[in-house]
């Protein structure tokens, strides 16, 4: 098993927000599909600011909201508007190309939470973009409990879409319980601990810290020390390798280019072939960063 930690991030300007960075890294950028993984809080919101994230553009990709406390308000440019809460899977699926804004809800005290991507194959990356929201009832055995958001998982079956074979589900594991789970072996698979810590086959996981482990399982025990809650995450290994800058993902660095040159010519002249804006958003929209001195190289296997 190989431990991957987090780098902090901070997300917004002077009163930002910072998260917990653990993909991609140098020495990994996808576990299956699943290439993009913020871990943030408990923050308190008042201190904090919260979540301030003005509409913005993603392509070739889905992003996977799923929170432990707090709530965050969605809009996006295919007309969705929707309150992401915890334990509730909100599931957007960014396709040839959608604008979203994210905002924690002014009741919101304490936010706390996940924020994944993942890379759309590269036959369905053109989709156009769709946006679900699913609550997965909890599935539990003797000092355990499971919510399966994505794939399937002791019993539970998500039922949202994806686009290549995938797992991703919350698990809580009260003080010294053991639980032995039974996975595909065709899948990676990636363990992030929220609180708590977990060996993970007899190997210690802490909290934050991101347990990665390659295909050929076909289960995994896992044993809390504290009350523990962490994220299971896998799939097949994805076998395209992708440009990823900024919000979007690409096959080349000319194509992210022109996906850039698209969201930049909305908000100058506001015309784009692709890119739209939310309706009744509070806040301007951002500017893409400049782009990098040098070509953006490849991620992948």
């Amino acid at each position: 098993m190989d431990v991957l930690t987090p780098r902090d991030v901070p997300l917004g300007g002077l009163r930002s927000m910072t998260v917990r960075r653990t993909l991609p890294q140098r020495q990994r950028s996808l576990i299956g599909a699943w290439c993009f993984l913020d871990h943030y809080g408990p923050d308190e919101v008042s201190g904090s600011g919260g979540m301030v994230v003005p509409p913005h553009p993603h392509t070739g990709l889905q992003t996977v909201s799923w929170l432990f406390t707090g709530e965050i308000e969605h809009r996006d440019s295919a007309g969705h508007h929707a309150t992401v809460r915890p334990g509730e899977l909100n599931l957007m699926t960014a396709g040839r190309g959608i604008s979203h804004s994210e905002y924690s809800t002014p009741g919101t005290t304490t936010l706390h939470g996940a924020q994944l991507w993942l890379a759309l194959p590269d036959g369905d990356r053109q989709v156009e973009p769709t946006f679900e929201h699913f609550a997965p009832s909890p599935v539990s055995g003797p000092g355990w409990e499971a919510r399966v958001f994505i794939g399937s998982l002791l019993g539970s079956t998500s039922p949202v879409t994806t686009f290549s074979p995938l797992l991703g589900a919350e698990l809580t594991l009260s003080a010294g319980a053991s639980v032995t789970v039974p996975v595909d072996p065709s899948y990676e698979l990636g363990v992030l601990v929220d609180i708590g810590g977990v060996t993970l086959d007899g190997d210690p996981v802490a909290a934050h810290e991101l347990g990665f482990l390659p295909p050929g399982q076909e289960t995994i025990e896992l044993t809390a020390g504290p009350d523990t809650r962490l994220l299971l995450l896998g799939g097949p290994p994805f076998g395209e390798r992708i440009v990823m800058w900024w919000n979007y993902i690409g096959r080349d660095h000319d194509e992210v280019v022109a996906y850039r040159a698209e969201w930049e010519s909305l908000l100058d002249s506001g015309t784009s072939d692709r890119f739209t804006l939310p309706q009744d958003d509070p806040l301007d929209p951002l500017h893409s960063p400049p782009l990098p001195n040098a070509r953006m190289v490849q991620r992948g296997p």
